[in-house]
């Protein structure tokens, strides 16, 4: 009879966990609460729905979210072969055409004849072999539960979405077409520039518009996620050095612009923009003012208003072991934000890990513990290692990874992190028959 795992939470760590699962001849009921339920963020029913940004970030190899997805790649992973089949021009990003993407994820795992999809919500945990990836946005119910089991040990921080426009709405006799720094290329991100009279005069506007109220965010709000409006007020010039950066983005030698706000595409059709680095959590007829007010976007046509949410996770150093598996019984796994990973792809990457190792415990083999100098093991180990008075989320970054202690020239660190990394992987792998 063929083995069966539940898993509850149909986003990206979900369905990476289904696809490693399923791929090693186990079955899969994967239970997702959408649409009968919604949370706060989400606007359909797809699995692997982004919420956010469309935007995996660099996908250079030396990059650390770069070398995470070359290591996936290594592993076979769903979501970064789904992210290269809905891939959209963005630079040295890895972009994507959002409803492609979460087509091409249906379509892997709908073609496995040992999926099976529920639509309902999980108000507690499983019994039998589970894993647990409901994101960020775990209903109440059954996060209630969570802490019920694991005992009273969760913690949170909020996030914001970035607003999203129409490209036809968009001024091209004011905008223009460039990636930073790349004179060559014709460009993929759409630029908004500023004087500095405009520019102050945003500011001040941004500065005392109304937000939506949610309570204590302010104390708590995670920092890759931060609000524009909220960065806005540690000063004058902090956007100019962060998300509004002019550094490389000149129109032409006479055109030095003060400001930039930058619009990288969000579909593959070409037709919908969203605002870079500008997560808010105003309120809809202030953003709308706000985006009208920029040079170029005074007839933009807003699809998506930008909002905030409560993003919940585990204190992970008392709960799961650096396999993902919890420390409180042995069929149970936890993959994707819940954990305390931050960002798509490490969230992703959680997800392929746990689904292996979901696979190996049911076999009977070993788990795997992935080398600290790789990124997807680093991760992990953090997870299981951190400070847990001091835990929080954290994107892959190379203060992760073992440091490198042979002599090298600085410019080539990242090159020494990427090489011996993805050595390190293929000598753990060939070793425990992966």
């Amino acid at each position: 009879m063929m083995k069966k795992v539940t898993i509850v939470g149909g986003g990206l760590a979900g369905s990476e966990a289904a696809y490693q699962l399923l791929k090693r001849d186990i079955a899969v009921d994967l239970i997702e609460m959408r649409p009968n339920k919604m949370t706060p963020a989400h606007q359909t029913s797809h699995l692997a729905e982004l919420v956010c940004s469309n935007s995996f970030r660099s996908k250079l190899p030396h990059n650390a979210p770069g070398l995470l997805k070359e290591e996936m790649k290594r592993l076979d992973s769903l979501i970064v072969k789904a992210a290269l089949q809905a891939e959209i021009k963005a630079g040295g990003a890895l972009a994507v055409d959002r409803e492609l993407f979460s087509r091409e994820v249906e379509k892997i795992l709908g073609a496995f004849k040992h999926f099976n999809l529920i639509q309902e919500e999980v108000l507690k945990i499983p019994e039998g072999p589970v894993i647990i990836a409901t994101g960020p946005l775990t209903s109440d119910k059954l996060f209630d539960d969570i802490k019920k089991q694991l005992s009273d040990d969760a913690m949170h921080f909020f996030d914001a979405v970035a607003p999203i426009i129409t490209k036809d709405s968009i001024d091209m006799s004011v905008c223009y077409v460039k990636n930073r720094w790349d004179d060559d290329h014709p460009g993929d991100y759409i630029n908004c520039p500023m004087n500095e009279e405009e520019y102050k005069a945003f500011y001040k506007a941004l500065t005392t518009a109304e937000t939506a109220p949610i309570k204590d965010f302010e104390d708590n709000v995670f920092e890759g996620c931060m609000p524009v409006e909220t960065m806005a007020k540690r000063g004058v010039d902090t956007l100019r050095y962060g998300p509004l950066k002019p550094v490389g983005l000149r129109k032409d030698k006479d055109h030095k612009p003060y400001a930039v706000v930058q619009l990288r595409k969000d579909d593959a059709r070409d037709s919908l923009y969203n605002l870079v680095g500008f997560q808010t959590h105003l309120k809809f007829g202030e953003q709308k003012a706000l985006i009208r007010s920029i040079p170029g976007l005074q007839n933009a046509e807003i699809m998506r208003y930008g909002v905030m949410h409560k993003n919940s996770f585990l204190k992970a150093p008392n709960h799961l072991k650096r396999t993902y598996q919890s420390k409180l019984r042995e069929d149970l796994f936890f993959a994707g934000q819940i954990t305390g990973v931050e960002g798509y792809i490490e969230s992703a990457a959680s997800g392929l890990l746990a689904g292996i190792n979901m696979a190996r415990f049911i076999k009977g083999q070993s788990l795997l513990k992935l080398p600290t100098t790789t990124m997807i093991g680093a991760s992990a180990d953090y997870l299981e290692n951190a400070n847990v008075k001091q835990f929080q989320p954290m994107n892959a970054n190379y203060g992760l990874v073992d440091p490198i202690t042979e002599k090298h020239k600085k410019k080539e660190r990242k090159e020494h992190y990427m090489q011996r990394a993805l050595k390190a992987l293929n000598e753990y792998l060939e070793a425990h028959d992966e």
